[in-house]
Protein backbone atom coordinates (compact mmCIF):
# COMPACT_ATOMS: atom_id res chain seq x y z
CA UNK A 1 0.00 0.00 0.00
CA UNK A 2 2.77 2.59 0.35
CA UNK A 3 4.34 2.25 -2.55
CA UNK A 4 1.28 2.69 -4.24
CA UNK A 5 0.49 5.56 -2.52
CA UNK A 6 4.34 6.94 -3.49
CA UNK A 7 3.59 6.05 -7.41
CA UNK A 8 0.01 7.94 -6.67
CA UNK A 9 2.32 11.45 -6.03
CA UNK A 10 5.44 10.32 -8.51
CA UNK A 11 2.24 10.38 -11.20
CA UNK A 12 0.80 13.46 -10.30
CA UNK A 13 4.65 15.39 -10.60
CA UNK A 14 5.50 13.73 -14.14
CA UNK A 15 2.04 14.52 -15.42
CA UNK A 16 2.75 16.65 -18.64
CA UNK A 17 2.01 20.41 -17.39
CA UNK A 18 0.36 20.82 -20.90
CA UNK A 19 -2.73 18.44 -20.24
CA UNK A 20 -5.85 19.89 -19.21
CA UNK A 21 -6.76 20.14 -15.51
CA UNK A 22 -9.37 18.01 -16.65
CA UNK A 23 -8.08 15.17 -17.83
CA UNK A 24 -5.15 15.18 -15.00
CA UNK A 25 -7.72 15.04 -12.39
CA UNK A 26 -9.05 12.11 -13.86
CA UNK A 27 -6.01 10.23 -14.24
CA UNK A 28 -5.55 10.66 -10.28
CA UNK A 29 -9.02 9.92 -9.49
CA UNK A 30 -8.49 6.44 -11.73
CA UNK A 31 -5.40 5.64 -9.90
CA UNK A 32 -7.12 6.55 -6.35
CA UNK A 33 -10.05 4.21 -7.01
CA UNK A 34 -7.62 1.35 -7.93
CA UNK A 35 -6.20 1.86 -4.43
CA UNK A 36 -9.20 2.03 -2.76
CA UNK A 37 -10.07 -1.53 -4.67
CA UNK A 38 -6.37 -2.55 -3.49
CA UNK A 39 -7.17 -1.83 -0.09
CA UNK A 40 -10.21 -3.39 -0.27
CA UNK A 41 -9.17 -6.69 -0.78
CA UNK A 42 -6.25 -6.37 1.27
CA UNK A 43 -8.74 -5.44 4.38
CA UNK A 44 -11.47 -8.54 2.73
CA UNK A 45 -8.47 -11.48 2.81
CA UNK A 46 -7.36 -9.84 6.36
CA UNK A 47 -11.12 -10.39 7.17
CA UNK A 48 -11.41 -13.69 5.99
CA UNK A 49 -7.92 -15.11 7.71
CA UNK A 50 -9.84 -14.13 11.17
CA UNK A 51 -12.74 -16.01 10.49
CA UNK A 52 -10.89 -18.70 9.14
CA UNK A 53 -9.10 -18.79 12.30
CA UNK A 54 -11.91 -18.11 14.86
CA UNK A 55 -13.42 -20.57 13.36
CA UNK A 56 -11.06 -23.35 13.07
CA UNK A 57 -10.57 -22.71 17.01
CA UNK A 58 -14.29 -23.29 17.51
CA UNK A 59 -13.62 -26.75 15.92
CA UNK A 60 -10.89 -27.77 17.97
CA UNK A 61 -12.39 -26.46 21.05
CA UNK A 62 -15.74 -28.56 20.32
CA UNK A 63 -14.20 -31.33 19.29
CA UNK A 64 -10.74 -32.07 21.12
CA UNK A 65 -11.72 -30.88 24.53
CA UNK A 66 -7.67 -31.88 25.84
CA UNK A 67 -6.60 -28.63 23.81
CA UNK A 68 -6.25 -26.55 26.62
CA UNK A 69 -3.28 -24.02 25.74
CA UNK A 70 -2.03 -23.76 22.50
CA UNK A 71 -1.43 -21.26 19.28
CA UNK A 72 -3.81 -21.54 16.31
CA UNK A 73 -2.57 -19.50 12.74
CA UNK A 74 -2.98 -20.33 9.24
CA UNK A 75 -0.02 -20.27 6.68
CA UNK A 76 -2.45 -19.75 3.21
CA UNK A 77 -3.96 -16.47 3.92
CA UNK A 78 -0.79 -14.24 4.00
CA UNK A 79 0.54 -12.49 0.57
CA UNK A 80 -2.52 -13.93 -1.09
CA UNK A 81 -4.94 -12.28 -3.37
CA UNK A 82 -8.55 -13.25 -3.08
CA UNK A 83 -9.21 -14.88 -6.07
CA UNK A 84 -6.16 -17.31 -4.83
CA UNK A 85 -7.67 -17.96 -1.86
CA UNK A 86 -11.40 -18.70 -3.44
CA UNK A 87 -9.49 -21.06 -6.08
CA UNK A 88 -7.79 -23.15 -2.80
CA UNK A 89 -9.10 -26.50 -2.27
CA UNK A 90 -7.08 -26.75 1.28
CA UNK A 91 -6.74 -24.40 4.28
CA UNK A 92 -4.12 -25.29 6.34
CA UNK A 93 -3.40 -24.03 10.10
CA UNK A 94 -0.30 -24.52 12.09
CA UNK A 95 -1.20 -26.11 15.62
CA UNK A 96 1.73 -26.11 18.68
CA UNK A 97 0.51 -26.41 22.92
CA UNK A 98 2.61 -24.58 24.83
CA UNK A 99 2.95 -24.31 29.06
CA UNK A 100 0.79 -21.67 30.56
CA UNK A 101 3.62 -18.80 31.52
CA UNK A 102 4.50 -15.40 31.08
CA UNK A 103 6.17 -15.09 27.56
CA UNK A 104 5.25 -18.29 26.74
CA UNK A 105 6.81 -20.54 24.23
CA UNK A 106 6.11 -22.63 21.40
CA UNK A 107 7.61 -25.80 22.60
CA UNK A 108 4.70 -28.43 23.02
CA UNK A 109 3.12 -30.85 20.25
CA UNK A 110 2.09 -30.22 16.93
CA UNK A 111 -0.60 -30.63 14.98
CA UNK A 112 -1.45 -29.24 11.23
CA UNK A 113 -5.60 -28.65 11.09
CA UNK A 114 -6.45 -29.27 7.29
CA UNK A 115 -9.64 -28.11 6.07
CA UNK A 116 -10.71 -29.66 2.68
CA UNK A 117 -13.20 -27.45 0.99
CA UNK A 118 -15.83 -27.78 -1.48
CA UNK A 119 -16.93 -26.05 -4.50
CA UNK A 120 -18.91 -22.69 -3.29
CA UNK A 121 -16.79 -22.35 0.19
CA UNK A 122 -16.44 -18.85 -0.17
CA UNK A 123 -19.22 -16.38 -1.51
CA UNK A 124 -20.16 -13.12 -1.43
CA UNK A 125 -20.96 -13.32 2.28
CA UNK A 126 -17.59 -14.79 3.47
CA UNK A 127 -16.68 -18.36 3.90
CA UNK A 128 -19.05 -21.43 4.01
CA UNK A 129 -17.54 -23.66 6.62
CA UNK A 130 -20.70 -26.09 5.94
CA UNK A 131 -18.14 -26.54 2.87
CA UNK A 132 -15.39 -27.37 4.41
CA UNK A 133 -14.48 -31.21 5.99
CA UNK A 134 -12.07 -30.88 8.74
CA UNK A 135 -8.66 -33.02 9.74
CA UNK A 136 -6.64 -32.99 12.56
CA UNK A 137 -2.83 -34.39 11.72
CA UNK A 138 -0.30 -35.19 14.36
CA UNK A 139 3.45 -35.79 12.93
CA UNK A 140 3.15 -39.69 13.06
CA UNK A 141 0.31 -39.18 10.40
CA UNK A 142 1.75 -36.31 8.38
CA UNK A 143 4.70 -38.95 8.68
CA UNK A 144 2.74 -41.99 7.15
CA UNK A 145 1.74 -39.87 4.87
CA UNK A 146 4.71 -38.78 3.26
CA UNK A 147 6.04 -42.33 2.99
CA UNK A 148 3.05 -43.40 1.02
CA UNK A 149 3.55 -40.18 -1.08
CA UNK A 150 7.03 -40.77 -1.53
CA UNK A 151 6.55 -44.50 -2.45
CA UNK A 152 3.95 -43.96 -5.29
CA UNK A 153 5.96 -40.76 -6.31
CA UNK A 154 9.57 -42.41 -6.79
CA UNK A 155 11.01 -45.79 -7.58
CA UNK A 156 11.69 -46.19 -3.79
CA UNK A 157 9.97 -48.26 -2.70
CA UNK A 158 11.26 -49.76 1.22
CA UNK A 159 9.00 -48.25 3.79
CA UNK A 160 11.95 -48.27 6.70
CA UNK A 161 14.68 -46.40 4.15
CA UNK A 162 12.04 -43.46 2.71
CA UNK A 163 11.28 -42.97 7.02
CA UNK A 164 14.46 -42.14 7.55
CA UNK A 165 15.41 -39.97 4.98
CA UNK A 166 12.36 -38.10 5.62
CA UNK A 167 12.78 -38.16 9.01
CA UNK A 168 16.71 -36.71 8.68
CA UNK A 169 16.23 -35.03 4.91
CA UNK A 170 14.05 -32.41 4.01
CA UNK A 171 11.39 -32.35 1.10
CA UNK A 172 11.88 -29.89 -1.81
CA UNK A 173 10.70 -29.51 -5.55
CA UNK A 174 12.28 -32.79 -7.10
CA UNK A 175 12.40 -35.42 -4.34
CA UNK A 176 13.75 -35.43 -0.68
CA UNK A 177 16.83 -34.23 0.38
CA UNK A 178 18.97 -35.98 2.54
CA UNK A 179 22.67 -36.33 3.66
CA UNK A 180 23.58 -37.81 0.78
CA UNK A 181 21.91 -35.40 -1.64
CA UNK A 182 18.80 -36.00 -3.52
CA UNK A 183 18.10 -39.54 -2.31
CA UNK A 184 14.72 -39.92 -3.21
CA UNK A 185 14.18 -37.93 -6.65
CA UNK A 186 10.14 -38.09 -7.54
CA UNK A 187 9.57 -39.04 -11.09
CA UNK A 188 8.85 -36.09 -13.88
CA UNK A 189 5.54 -36.56 -15.12
CA UNK A 190 3.62 -33.65 -17.50
CA UNK A 191 0.78 -31.53 -16.02
CA UNK A 192 -1.93 -33.74 -17.17
CA UNK A 193 -0.35 -37.30 -15.82
CA UNK A 194 -1.15 -38.73 -11.67
CA UNK A 195 -0.15 -41.71 -10.12
CA UNK A 196 -2.69 -42.80 -7.15
CA UNK A 197 -2.20 -45.03 -4.13
CA UNK A 198 -5.17 -46.27 -1.96
CA UNK A 199 -3.52 -44.60 1.53
CA UNK A 200 -6.66 -45.60 4.29
CA UNK A 201 -10.27 -45.78 4.50
CA UNK A 202 -10.93 -42.13 3.96
CA UNK A 203 -8.78 -40.94 1.04
CA UNK A 204 -6.75 -42.00 -1.86
CA UNK A 205 -3.05 -39.82 -2.44
CA UNK A 206 -2.72 -38.30 -5.91
CA UNK A 207 0.71 -37.68 -7.08
CA UNK A 208 1.77 -34.97 -10.14
CA UNK A 209 4.64 -33.01 -10.55
CA UNK A 210 2.90 -29.61 -8.85
CA UNK A 211 1.27 -31.00 -6.02
CA UNK A 212 -0.03 -33.70 -3.56
CA UNK A 213 -3.88 -34.49 -4.15
CA UNK A 214 -5.84 -36.01 -1.51
CA UNK A 215 -9.32 -37.68 -2.91
CA UNK A 216 -11.49 -37.77 -0.29
CA UNK A 217 -13.68 -41.43 -0.53
CA UNK A 218 -16.87 -39.61 1.50
CA UNK A 219 -17.38 -36.54 -0.48
CA UNK A 220 -15.57 -37.59 -3.96
CA UNK A 221 -13.87 -34.46 -4.18
CA UNK A 222 -10.27 -34.38 -5.03
CA UNK A 223 -8.21 -31.54 -3.29
CA UNK A 224 -4.53 -30.38 -3.60
CA UNK A 225 -1.64 -29.04 -1.28
CA UNK A 226 1.03 -27.45 -3.61
CA UNK A 227 4.48 -28.46 -3.17
CA UNK A 228 5.73 -25.90 -1.25
CA UNK A 229 2.48 -26.24 1.56
CA UNK A 230 4.27 -29.62 1.66
CA UNK A 231 7.46 -28.41 2.43
CA UNK A 232 6.48 -25.66 4.53
CA UNK A 233 4.39 -28.41 6.89
CA UNK A 234 6.40 -30.80 6.99
CA UNK A 235 9.39 -28.29 8.43
CA UNK A 236 6.61 -27.26 10.75
CA UNK A 237 6.82 -30.95 12.13
CA UNK A 238 10.60 -31.94 11.50
CA UNK A 239 12.57 -29.04 11.79
CA UNK A 240 15.12 -28.85 14.12
CA UNK A 241 14.77 -27.30 17.48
Amino acid sequence: MKKSLIFLLLLALILPKNIQSQNEGEAIAAVAGGLLAIGAGVAAVEQMKEQAELTATQWLLSNHPEFESFSLKTIDFDGKKLKDISSASVITFKIQEFIPEDKPELNGDKRILLGFTSYGWINEYGINFEKVDWHLIDSKEWMNMMVAYSKVSSGQKNDSEIREVLKEGKIVNRGVKGKRGMEIPFFKLEGDMYLVTDYSPKMKLVYNERSLGIFLKNTNDLVQISRGGIIEIHEFFFEET
